[in-house]
């Protein structure tokens, strides 16, 4: 099995912006729109099929409405697994919708996840990175088969095509201002009069990734 990732950017992926009230009269930010794309060669040069998109999308739906958390990080990770300290984000829902993979992402009110609010209502266009495994048929094809989806992250829009995304997290860790940023947005969680200070911080950096 490898370890697959594919990015699309915020217009790639048709990216929308909704907000919500829950339960608790608080309302939620969440992003909206394919996380995934089938039945095209992408640009890693593979192909996903559409009924192997449509298993691993229900499959982890069937976990999501089953009541297990499937949460999302900022950046993608080089493995599979779930670094809570980068957790953004938690996907709500996922469907199909013709040949590609649709998902609802919930902003969650972690250090993380304020940094991609603040982000989303600056006006900074974020892009998904699905994660997963599968195996990919080496004629020159490029299949894929057996793929699941562990989850979908959030990532920068590259500054041009063919380009990486900006790795979100090790910029931030790279500037000292962030540094304290995310110290100050780690101590204060929960505390709703912190986080006017903490996006007034956060918005000088996030003008660096525009």
């Amino acid at each position: 099995m490898n370890y697959l990732r594919e990015n699309l950017s915020f217009d790639q992926a048709g990216i929308t912006i909704t907000e919500s009230e829950e339960r608790d009269g608080k309302k939620s930010l969440y992003m909206n729109g394919i996380c995934i794309q089938g039945g095209i060669r992408n640009a890693n040069q593979r192909v996903y099929p559409v009924n192997e998109i449509g298993k691993a999308v229900k499959t982890l739906n069937d976990q999501i409405q089953g009541g297990y958390s499937v949460l999302g990080e900022v950046d993608h990770p080089d493995d599979l697994k779930i670094n809570l300290d980068r957790v953004s984000h938690m996907i709500t829902n996922m469907w199909m919708d013709g040949p590609n993979g649709y998902g609802k992402l919930k902003i969650l009110p972690t250090p993380m996840g304020q940094l991609v609010k603040s982000m989303l209502e600056s006006g900074v266009k974020l892009g998904v990175s699905s994660r997963g495994s599968g195996n990919v048929r080496e004629d020159g094809s490029g299949e894929v088969s057996d793929f699941e989806i562990i989850t979908v992250d959030v990532v920068a829009q590259p500054s041009a095509p063919g380009a990486y995304p900006t790795a979100i997290y090790e910029h931030l860790m790279n500037n000292r201002g962030g540094m304290n940023a995310l110290r100050i947005a780690k101590e204060v969680q929960g505390d709703p009069k912190a986080q006017k200070f903490i996006k007034e911080s956060l918005l000088g950096i996030i003008s660096k990734l525009q």
